[in-house]
């Protein structure tokens, strides 16, 4: 079954605009059964007007996303209590670079008063943060990371289950799931799952990936449906285009800028040798 490729931003946000999918791929990532769903009041994905000439036509002006996708929602969450509130932070990113930002944005979430469930807004909501990473970092070679908090003595080093709002309310719970560590063995549901996004599966064409739709666990055909519905669009092909465009070309910047940045560190390299070369002339020059 061929699909439309879920690393490209548009796509990856246009299959989680979908309510019943959203509840489904979020649930099996953070393995809590999420019963109702909600983007928050601002949806934190970035447009930017993109001008682009081509032999196929097009607008002259078009939207198009750039390389960070951030997404955020209310999560309503069965317990064996009942239930609780939390927030979702969703991130997806393609540079090295991004590393600064994630700290901002959650940041912006600790200060936030709307990340709260009282009137007197003193019940703190916790945090969840899903990093989708496409590039390698210094982290163990495994699909997907849990990041946990851990209550521990401090002399004894005895562990103690986590209780209350302190901790909760300081603390978030992180999960990072690298793409290029996607493999063709799949140990649970969730990797089957995330093999949406293995882009061995590519095609002639690197915005369609070819899947083998029997391989998907049952209770997630949805999430596959509306792939291949978004494969079928040729309006998400061509924002896809324009994504490879405005990568492109951020990309061209970045190395103008390194570029400039080696060349201002050759000329201070001559400068500095040019004043040491001047400073050993005066002292020759220097009467005995």
């Amino acid at each position: 079954m061929h699909i439309a490729n879920p690393i490209y931003d548009v796509i990856f946000k246009y299959m989680l605009e979908d309510d019943k999918v959203a509840k489904l791929f979020l649930s099996a990532i953070i393995g809590e059964d999420i019963i109702e769903l909600d983007f928050s009041a601002q949806e934190r994905t970035i447009e930017i007007p993109y001008e682009r000439t081509s032999e196929i036509s097009y607008s002259s002006k078009e939207r198009a996303p750039l390389t960070v996708c951030r997404l955020d929602f209310s999560a309503k969450i069965k317990t064996e209590n009942g239930f609780k509130t939390v927030i979702i932070e969703l991130q997806k990113a393609k540079f090295l670079s991004d590393l600064m930002r994630f700290r901002r944005y959650l940041g912006l979430h600790y200060q936030s008063a709307n990340n709260t469930y009282d009137e007197r807004q003193e019940k703190v909501r916790q945090i969840y943060c899903i990093y989708f990473l496409d590039y390698g970092m210094d982290l163990p070679p495994r699909p997907v990371l849990k990041v946990d908090y851990i209550v521990r003595d401090a002399y004894t080093g005895d562990e103690f289950p986590v209780a209350g709002e302190f901790v909760s309310g300081l603390h978030h719970r992180s999960w990072i799931v690298q793409i290029h560590q996607l493999r063709q063995n799949r140990r649970n549901d969730l990797e089957k799952i995330l093999s949406i996004f293995d882009q061995n599966n590519i095609t002639d064409s690197r915005y369609i990936l070819d899947v083998d739709e029997e391989s998907f666990p049952e209770a997630y055909q949805q999430i596959i449906r509306r792939l291949r519905k978004a494969g079928e669009s040729s309006q998400k092909r061509r924002e896809m285009e324009l994504e490879d465009d405005i990568i492109k070309e951020l990309q061209d910047k970045e190395r103008q800028i390194e570029k400039k940045e080696e060349e201002l560190k050759e000329k201070d390299k001559t400068i500095a040798e040019l004043e040491r070369e001047i400073a050993e002339l005066k002292m020759k020059l220097k009467p005995e």
